[in-house]
């Protein structure tokens, strides 16, 4: 078979989490011991899956719905995906609850971490002592928030202690309208801000997904992101590989990160060179708000 560059985005069916976020639907859910233990094995089958696949370069994000770092499985995996010689980079969006000791045995060029600190969830120095221990580590990581009103001196702090190095990214909130002064506030903390404001016009636009990226549950169905619900096939029985290829987003708009960077009519993937999974800007981001394709629409 031909070789691939391929970059996964993988989300098993662990969907508990140690938080209680009210604008999550998977606040403090917890999963039974079974769901759990069908969790690990469906992790460890395809970190196995990945790590056969000499002939390839694969690229992972994990995006769990709970969060995974608190569960052994996902930072073994991270440590051992990491260390192949075949995996560009292993990534994980997580709320950093866990303990970071263990990324001293992962190859820090390669593992990298996408944070989000949730205040009122943890305490903000907790939340900062492990930002400071991952810079230490030298483990690369964004830093991020969602934008609400209530989180704004939350932010503005976070963005005064972090390292002019670390990105601090801002999130829209789901089902909020940011008025133009409301905006300059979170683009002033985030630059690239803009990018989330608004959902993207993405209908039959070309997009990297179902091509050169994918998306992968814990039975091995492939589809081509997270929010495109038909199948290609199936990961462990290769038949996803003959359906892939360049096609148009089939919804009307993109309104995630994780989905709308990969559209080829935004600029993100020159904007996040060499950091596209931990949302890792190629350089500082400029104060000046970045040009936003007209193709997007106000959140409603």
């Amino acid at each position: 078979m031909k070789p691939m560059d391929l970059t996964i985005l993988y989300r098993g069916p662990l969907a508990s989490c140690d938080y209680a976020c009210p604008y999550c639907p998977f606040a403090k859910r917890r999963d039974t011991p079974g769901q759990l233990r069908a969790d690990r094995a469906a992790l460890e089958r395809f970190t196995a899956w990945a790590a056969a696949q000499t002939g390839d370069r694969l690229s992972v994000l994990f995006t769990p719905w709970g969060e995974g770092l608190v569960r052994s499985w996902y930072r073994r995996a991270l440590v051992e995906l990491s260390r192949l010689p075949h995996i560009g980079r292993v990534a994980v969006q997580t709320n950093l609850s866990c303990r970071t000791g263990w990324l001293a045995d992962a190859d820090r060029d390669k593992v990298a971490l996408w944070c989000t600190y949730h205040p009122g969830q943890t305490p903000y120095d907790r939340f900062l002592g492990k930002c400071r221990d991952l810079a230490e580590l030298g483990v690369r990581h964004s830093v991020g928030i969602v934008g609400l009103d209530g989180h704004l001196d939350d932010a503005r702090r976070l963005r005064a202690a972090l390292p002019e190095e670390v990105y601090l990214w801002v999130n829209a909130a789901e089902g909020h309208t940011y008025t133009d002064e409301e905006a300059g506030r979170w683009t002033a903390l985030d630059p690239l801000f803009p990018y989330s404001r608004r959902p993207h016009e993405s209908a039959g636009l070309p997009c990297r997904t179902g091509e050169s990226v994918i998306s992968v549950d814990g039975d091995g169905t492939v589809r081509r992101c997270h929010f495109v619900r038909a199948e290609l096939g199936n990961l462990y029985d290769g038949s996803y590989r003959r359906a892939l290829g360049p096609r148009g987003c089939p919804l009307a708009v993109c309104d995630c990160h994780i989905g709308y960077v990969h559209l080829e009519t935004l600029p993100l993937y020159d904007v996040f060179a060499g950091g596209v999974l931990e949302r890792i800007p190629a350089r500082r981001p400029s104060p000046r708000s970045p040009s936003v394709p007209e193709r997007s629409l106000e959140r409603q």
